[in-house]
């Protein structure tokens, strides 16, 4: 199994020096798609062992935890891992599809599997100074990324971008060296057994500063001013990437550093009011759009603000239901963003006054948006709904009935904003710009992960990942070993 943890990371990474060292674009292609499945399908095996052995370590180069890299695959690692695995596949084969990325781009490849290779590495980290590498290694791939085909107006909306990124990083190394001059150490279990011996007023501090550093990465309220201008500005295959993976991997730091590090006993006040901010500033500001991308945009943020929710409220039940809507944004929101893509491919632009009848002229995209739209909305039986009703259950639980109130209206709203985007682009008299057939690799490529459906298995993983018993065994076990 360690070998397995240690090839999730080597195989991207070979990728890499093959793509560029290999110039004939056929060859790139064969290799980058290799290994992105290679990676898928390790990633499965890693999950399936792991959920039924338990928590697998590997320490890098033999040493030890205290002086080396500790890779570390639990439940919520492996299934974060596998979920993204098929969403940087299912995109990879939509960028080869279109074809003029990577012609345009000889180093299109080696880019996108450096990206790959830091979101493995963020999962399986035991530390936090590694996930500070991880974060470095996927925001210089993405600023490689988002400048592709960009011209001087786009450039300079990716500033801001570029910027964030900088100040982000900045501050978690500054958060990092707080906490190492506490504690004495960076790794996560440690960090974990030493921070209930320091003063509770600088442990919250900490907490505070972590939880700010990834909340600019996770795009948080009030943190997402950057991500709206950014997103749309790039090709159709990054923005679906960078859409349902980077601000994910933000999350998952946050709930990864707050169960962990600074677990509460009750629900956090503070972290649910800026969970209900996200949620209804996103949503709001994604029905003011009239682009189709900058909508969907809008919708990350606002989504983000339900995975703040679950963690909000300290409890099993709100954790396992974060997660669930973690892994049932990835895909969604992937889906959408390739959609979006689709009916610019087809018409030439994405804004809603510009495009009518995508239907009647080409169905098959019709038919791709509709299940990914019924799932951000969360209506049932599709993931987003199974999502929803498992954090209403849970903030139910915790009796706070005002953030469960907000999420339902933000979800009537995510409705309305699904039917702006049906109406405006899928509905109506075909405008004679629709004359461009997407690829058929695009269409396959985008119904692949539509027809992704893991909710069965995704439900049983999570409640594995929550049972009191075997969590805490899993716990101990990775706590001594990391330790």
């Amino acid at each position: 199994m360690s070998a397995l943890i240690g090839l999730l990371l080597v195989i991207p990474l070979g990728a890499v020096a093959l793509t560029l060292l290999v110039r004939h674009l056929v060859i790139q292609r064969f290799v980058s798609l290799s290994a992105s499945a290679a990676t898928l399908v390790i990633s499965l095996i890693v999950l399936v062992n792991v959920d039924a052995d338990g928590t697998a370590l590997l320490n890098v180069g033999g040493w030890g935890p205290s002086i080396g890299i500790t890779l570390v695959a639990d439940r919520f690692a492996a299934l974060m891992l596998s979920v993204s695995a098929a969403a940087l596949l299912g995109v990879l084969a939509f960028a080869v599809g279109q074809r003029d990325n990577d012609q345009a781009f000889p180093a299109f490849h080696a880019v996108y599997q450096t990206l790959a290779a830091g979101v493995v590495l963020a999962f399986l980290t035991g530390d936090l100074f590694t996930l500070f590498v991880a974060f470095e290694v996927m925001l210089t791939a993405s600023y490689v990324l988002i400048t592709h085909r960009a011209g001087a107006q786009q450039v300079r909306a990716t500033i801001t971008y570029v910027v964030v990124g900088l100040v982000a990083s900045g501050l978690f190394l500054v958060a990092i060296s707080f906490l190492y001059a506490a504690t004495g150490t960076v790794n996560l279990a440690g960090l974990a057994d030493r921070l209930d011996t320091i003063d509770p007023a600088l442990r919250a501090g900490l907490g505070w500063l972590l939880f700010m550093v990834f909340g600019i990465k996770a795009a948080i309220f009030p943190l997402f001013f950057w991500l709206p201008d950014s997103y749309p500005t790039a090709v159709t295959p990054v923005t679906a990437i960078f859409a349902g993976l980077l601000t994910k991997v933000g999350v998952y730091a946050i709930i990864r550093t707050q169960t962990l590090l600074f677990p509460g006993s009750e629900p956090s006040t503070p972290i649910l009011v800026i969970a209900g901010l996200t949620m209804v500033i996103g949503v709001l500001g994604a029905i003011a759009q009239g682009d189709i991308k900058r909508i969907l945009s809008f919708h990350i943020i606002s989504q983000i603000g339900y995975m703040i929710m679950g963690l909000g409220f300290f409890t099993v039940a709100g954790v396992a239901a974060a997660i669930v809507f973690v892994v049932h944004q990835v895909v969604v929101k992937t889906v959408m963003f390739l959609v979006a893509g689709l009916v610019e491919t087809a018409s030439g632009t994405g804004r809603l006054k510009d495009v009518t009848g995508v239907l009647h002229r080409f169905p098959i995209i019709a038919f791709l948006f509709l299940p990914a739209a019924f799932s951000l909305a969360g209506l049932p039986p599709f993931s987003g709904f199974v999502g929803k009703l498992a954090l209403i259950q849970a903030g139910f639980d915790a009796g706070r009935w005002i953030v469960v109130g907000v999420s339902l209206f933000a979800s009537l709203l995510t409705l309305f904003s699904m039917t702006k985007i049906w109406s405006g682009a899928f509905w109506g008299t075909p405008t004679s710009n629709l004359v461009r057939t997407p690829a058929r690799t695009t269409l396959i490529a985008t119904g692949g992960l539509v027809a992704l459906r893991s909710e069965p298995a995704l439900l049983r993983t999570v409640t594995r990942i929550g049972r009191p018993g075997r969590g805490a065994r899993d716990g101990a076990a990775t706590s001594r070993t990391r330790a």
